[in-house]
């Protein structure tokens, strides 16, 4: 859904009860696109940056491919 701006100030309330049902509305400028209001989404599992750091990679595999994806690459599928 597309609202103008005047439109999305004038109803806020009622677009922002849309999103939370999963609408996504953009709102429009000058017939612009300029923003997007959609549902907020709770990210899924907290990042941990450096949770790795100090153990060792497992390189014994590293050069194994996958016979599949081979090959759909020597195919030109995919």
């Amino acid at each position: 859904m597309t609202v103008n701006m005047h439109e999305a100030k004038t109803t806020l309330s009622k677009l922002v009860d849309l999103a939370q049902k999963g609408e996504e509305i953009v709102i429009a400028k000058a017939g612009k696109a300029v923003a997007v209001l959609k549902p907020y989404r709770k990210p899924s599992a907290k990042r941990r940056p450096g949770r790795l750091k100090g153990k060792p990679l497992d390189m014994r595999r590293f050069d194994e491919g996958d016979e599949a994806i081979a090959q759909l690459f020597e195919s030109g599928e995919g």
